[in-house]
C-alpha cells in the first residue's frame, strides 16, 4: 500500500465517521440545550432530567436512521 493510498482510505474513514456520528451528536446537543434551557428557566437542578431526554432522542434518531447509517457504513467497506 503506497502512503498516497493509506491517506486516501484514512480521510474517507474519517469522512464516513463523522456522516454517521454526526446525525447523533447534534440530537444529542440541541436535546442538551434545549433541556438546559428548560432547567434555566424553571431553576430545577436534576441530573437525571438532562440524561433521559437526550437518551430518548439519540436512540428515536438511531432507529429512524439505522438504516442509512448501515448503508453508509456496507459502502464504506
Amino acid at each position: 500500500m503506497t502512503p498516497t493510498l493509506a491517506i486516501e482510505f484514512i480521510r474517507n474513514a474519517i469522512q464516513v465517521c463523522l456522516l454517521v456520528a454526526g446525525p447523533l451528536l447534534f440530537t444529542a446537543l440541541v436535546v442538551g440545550v434545549v433541556v438546559s434551557l428548560v432547567q434555566a428557566i424553571t431553576q430545577l437542578q436534576e441530573q437525571t432530567l438532562t440524561f433521559i431526554p437526550k437518551l430518548l432522542a439519540v436512540g428515536l434518531v438511531l432507529l429512524i436512521s439505522l438504516p442509512w447509517l448501515m448503508m453508509t457504513l456496507t459502502e464504506f467497506l
